[in-house]
């Protein structure tokens, strides 16, 4: 969902970026754009930690095209402890963000 939405965004700019690889590990993508083998693009909310972690520059930043992110739970009530942990962390911190949907970083 992400990638038309970049795309409609893009080429509403006119931009046409040539596509030279998908990936579905964010690592691995990460790591081919550290490479300098192209640009990727991260949510804002982790945009800092990218930078520190493989050493990138962002070329761009956009309000305009923003990801969502989602806890789906099965049981009606969380019970694992680290699912909690996670749970109650995601909502201090979604608590404390402007938006709940996060703009995106280009690196």
């Amino acid at each position: 969902m992400l990638e038309a939405r970049l795309l409609t965004w893009s080429d509403g700019l006119h931009i046409y970026p040539p596509i030279v690889g998908e990936f579905d590990d964010s690592a691995l993508m990460k790591a081919f754009g550290q490479a300098g083998t192209g640009a990727f693009i991260v949510p804002t909310a982790i945009a800092t930690e990218v930078v520190k972690q493989f050493g990138v520059v962002a070329i761009g930043k956009t309000e305009e095209v923003r990801e969502q992110f989602y806890a789906i739970s099965a049981e009606g009530r969380i019970s694992h402890p680290a699912v909690v942990a996670i749970t109650e962390t995601a909502r201090t911190w979604l608590k404390q963000a402007t938006f709940r949907a996060q703009p995106i970083d280009v690196y």
